[in-house]
């Protein structure tokens, strides 16, 4: 099956050979992006960073490589969680980072003390109430471009791009940080 996406006047076709489960193709964030995404969120080698749809696992083992922090990344996929195992094993990152097939709102995230996104509007609604649920007060989400509705960040930040979608030209992100609140009556 082929989605095709319209960006900036550009189609691009997607091969997509898992059904759409949970939030839609894989589009890797830009390198850049994570660098910014994993400064905003401030991670250190104290973290332990959760990236929900995590595709390559590029921004896991730069949090891992950059800051020292370990890691999880889930995917519905498992030919990208198979991908980004041997990534982390052949970069000897495979003891501070791991990758698993997991639809992600079924994911663990108790772990985390940051958790990183980049999925399609409906998931991130629907993730909200999990995050909010599970996550310790003080955990910092970010996200690359959407953003959870009525729940509005803590920081947005914009960045100009000449590379998105694999395609060269002039792009924008949108990155995003929330702080999880203390839960009422602690």
């Amino acid at each position: 099956m082929l989605l095709c996406v319209m960006l900036a006047g550009a189609t691009r076709a997607l091969a997509l050979d898992e059904p759409m489960l949970t939030g839609g193709p894989y589009v890797p964030t830009p390198q850049r992006v994570v660098e910014a995404m994993l400064g905003i969120a401030g991670v250190t080698e104290r973290d332990f960073v959760i990236d929900l749809g995590s595709g390559d696992g590029r921004i896991v083992m730069t949090a891992a490589q950059k800051y020292g922090a370990r890691g999880k990344g889930y995917d519905i996929d498992g030919e990208l969680v198979d991908r980004s195992n041997a990534s982390a094993r052949k970069l000897k990152l495979d003891q501070r980072v791991r990758f698993e097939q997991r639809d992600v709102l079924q994911a663990d995230v108790r772990e985390a003390t940051v958790v990183t996104l980049y999925l399609l509007p409906d998931m991130m609604r629907a993730l909200r109430a999990k995050f909010l649920r599970e996550l310790r007060p003080g955990t910092r989400i970010v996200s690359h471009d959407f953003d959870f509705g009525d729940w509005k960040p803590d920081v947005t930040v914009n960045l100009d791009l000449d590379e998105k979608y694999d395609l060269t030209g002039s792009w924008s992100s949108t990155i995003h940080l929330w702080t999880v609140p203390a839960r009422a009556g602690q």
